[in-house]
Order: structure tokens, then sequence, then C-alpha cells
């Protein structure tokens, strides 16, 4: 691969991940009930809205679900795929093929996004406890719902809080089990953003 051609597959990456990045965010955001007076909550809405609100007269909310920013977050991978395929040479995916690769790619940005998410929160915790940092909130509420099931299996252990490792042995489960259905599925890893 060319210099050219690495640079171009970097940048391609790193925007198509922030993308996703966005807009899984903010339907995390929703489906969790953040504090969206939250300044980041705030920019990211504003961020996403072009994009979101004309499909969102399309394609409605499904319960809790934003479907809006899911579907954009599906079209965003499926293009990145789509580009990256074209820079490896392979021409155009089978319409099929992108969709289920998409849906693998997604399921590895969510549990990437899961993953450092509460990294943040546990750096946060030792580092700036009772703070009413912005990020900090928005982690803790995102995180909260995933970790409060994992606390209350847990004993107290006098200020120790275990449920962490335990989020991070299912994550690196279903890493595992999302890597081999990739693998069954024809799908290189250098075509999916966050895997």
């Amino acid at each position: 691969m060319s210099a050219a051609a690495e640079i171009t597959t970097m940048l391609l990456n790193t925007l198509v991940s922030l993308a996703i990045a966005a807009f899984l965010l903010r339907m995390i955001l929703q489906l969790v009930r953040a504090d969206f007076y939250n300044p980041i909550c705030q920019f990211l809405v504003k961020a996403t809205n072009p994009l979101v609100i004309p499909l969102r007269k399309i394609i409605p909310s499904v319960g809790k679900v934003d479907t809006a920013s899911l579907l954009l977050a599906l079209i965003a991978q499926a293009i990145g795929i789509t580009l990256l395929f074209q820079i490896y040479g392979g021409g155009f995916p089978n319409p099929m093929q992108l969709i289920i690769w998409s849906v693998i790619g997604l399921c590895s940005a969510v549990l990437n996004l899961y993953f450092f998410a509460i990294i943040g929160n546990i750096i946060l915790s030792w580092v700036a406890q009772g703070t009413s940092n912005p990020g900090a909130q928005i982690l803790y509420q995102i995180t909260e719902p995933v970790m409060a099931p994992f606390r209350k299996l847990l004993p107290a252990m006098g200020g120790l809080d275990l449920s962490p490792i335990f989020v991070f042995l299912c994550i690196n489960v279903l890493e595992v089990m999302l890597r081999h259905v990739a693998a069954s599925a024809g799908l290189h890893p250098a075509l999916v953003m966050g895997l």
C-alpha cells in the first residue's frame, strides 16, 4: 500500500469513526435519558441535528431508541466500508454483505464506546471524585445502566467497586464472539471502523 493510500485510509477511518461515535452517542444518551442540558450533550445534538431531524420525520423513534441516529450510524459505517473496499481495490461489496458488515461494525463500535467510557469513569473516580464536570456526568449516565446490575450481584467490598472487572469481562467475551461472527461473514477487520 502506498503512503497516499495509507494516509487516506487513516483519515477516512478517523472521520467515519467520529461520525459513527457521534450518532451512537446521541442514541445512547437518549436511551439512558441523559441530562440534555449538559453542554456536551447540547453540542452533540447541535452537531448531529442537520442529519437526524430530517430523517426523524421519515423514521420515528421506536420506544426509547432513536432510530434515526442508529440508521445514520449504520449508513456512515456502510459508506466507510465501501470506501475502504474501493481503496483496497475490491470493487463494490455485495449489498447484503455490506449491511451485515455494517451491523457487525456498529456492534463493535458500541462495545468500544462502552469500554472507553468505563475506563474514563474509573479514572475520573480516582482523580476527581464527586466533581460536577459535564464530561464526568455524561460518563456516569452512560455507564451506570450497564454497571448497576453487576453492583447488585456483588457484595459491598468496603468502598471497592469490582463491577467494572465483570463488565470488561463481558465486553471481551462479546468482542471475541463478534470477531468470529465477522470472520464467518467474510469481513476483514481492516474494513470496519472500531473492530
